[in-house]
């Protein structure tokens, strides 16, 4: 599609300068998750964002500045709407385990659209409320999900030993790190620079506590 092009070319220079490298073939599966995006949007009003290319930058660019710091084998995305960061990570990583959450019945639907569409076989949709989930995973991402002390309250128990969280956040939250929950701990907080966007983004990464303090619940 010729309409694409600046698409394309928009994703490219914003990967170039978060001095990301993804294969042609993962490049052309996120502008399809684009074009996925823009028609669900128009009927199940999915996000906001109404813009193609606001999409790359918005969506995709500011789902992929966490690459990096992705590690380990499985993820799972809470709260996360029509899938971010969720499926942009997992397109660029094809090799992780993802799990997506959400509990509105018309996202769920679209990522398993999605999910189908994109042929994301190592990515499955969890439609349910966080606490609700099950497992222990390598990475666990949240995006506008809900205040740290939340986030880790409901979904805390999803976090591995060795795992990390990584929440991304506008501004820098410096009264949601004054009241973290005990059993967790800041690694650190990583400013992100996102092509296009003005706006601020924190990465905050959260470790678990391995003295005891961070027990999970038994059933």
């Amino acid at each position: 599609m010729s309409d694409r092009e600046p698409l394309r070319q928009r994703l490219l220079a914003g990967l170039t300068r978060l001095k990301l490298e993804l294969d042609d073939a993962t490049i052309e599966q996120l502008l399809d998750y684009v074009d996925l995006l823009m028609r669900w949007n128009a009927a199940y009003n999915l996000t906001a964002v109404r813009d193609a290319g606001e999409m790359v930058t918005r969506h995709l660019l500011d789902s992929l500045a966490v690459l990096p710091y992705v590690t380990g084998q499985t993820l799972v995305d809470l709260g996360t709407g029509a899938g971010l960061p969720g499926i942009p990570l997992a397109l660029a990583r094809p090799d992780l385990d993802v799990c997506l959450v959400d509990s509105n019945g018309k996202k769920a639907r679209f990522l398993r659209e999605a999910v189908r569409h994109l042929r994301l076989k190592r990515t499955r949709v969890e439609e349910c409320r966080v606490e609700a989930v099950s497992g222990e995973f390598d990475c666990v991402t949240a995006r506008a999900f809900a205040t740290l002390t939340d986030m880790l309250t409901l979904g805390g128990h999803l976090l591995g030993d060795e795992g990390r969280w990584l929440a991304l956040k506008g501004r820098f939250p410096q009264d949601e790190l004054d009241s973290l929950p005990a059993g967790f701990s800041i690694e650190t907080v990583q400013r992100l620079d996102v092509p296009g966007l003005e706006a601020e983004r924190h990465l905050v990464i959260i470790k678990r506590k391995l003295d005891g303090s961070a027990t999970r619940d038994q059933p």
